[in-house]
C-alpha cells in the first residue's frame, strides 16, 4: 500500500515523481561524458606532443575549448546526479541529508566554476 498507485507504478512515477527524470538525465549525462572523452582522448593522441605549451595552446583555441568546456559541465553535473542518489539512499537523518547534499552542491559547483574559468583563462590568453 506505502508504493503509491497502480497508475503512479505504470506512468513510472514514485513517491517523489520525478525518478523518470532524474535516471533520464543521468544517461544523457553518461553519454555526453563519453562522446566528450573520446574527444578528448583523440586529440591527446593527435597532439605531437603533450607539453604544457603544446597543450594550452591548442585548449586556447574556440573549438577545443567549448568541448572542453562541455565536458567539464558534463562530467561535475552526472557526478553530481549520481552522488545525490547515493545521499538520498543511504543517508537517512533530515539534518545529515540536507547538510550532504547541501556540500555536494557546493563542491560540484565550485568545481565546475574552478574548471571553467581555467579553461576561459587559457582561451583567453591570461595563462602564465
Amino acid at each position: 500500500m506505502g508504493n503509491g498507485t497502480s497508475i503512479g507504478k505504470v506512468r513510472g512515477l514514485g513517491s517523489a515523481h520525478e525518478g523518470a527524470h532524474h535516471w533520464l538525465i543521468q544517461r544523457f549525462t553518461a553519454i555526453g561524458n563519453v562522446v566528450l572523452m573520446l574527444w578528448l582522448m583523440t586529440t591527446f593522441i593527435l597532439l605531437p606532443n603533450l607539453s604544457y605549451e603544446t597543450v594550452s595552446a591548442h585548449l586556447a583555441k574556440p573549438v577545443p575549448a567549448t568541448a572542453m568546456v562541455l565536458l567539464i559541465i558534463c562530467v561535475f553535473w552526472h557526478a553530481r546526479l549520481g552522488l545525490q542518489v547515493l545521499i538520498e539512499d543511504y543517508v537517512h537523518e533530515a539534518g545529515n541529508k540536507f547538510g550532504a547534499l547541501a556540500l555536494l552542491n557546493l563542491s560540484t559547483i565550485g568545481g565546475g566554476a574552478f574548471g571553467i574559468f581555467c579553461v576561459a583563462r587559457l582561451a583567453l590568453g591570461g595563462a602564465a
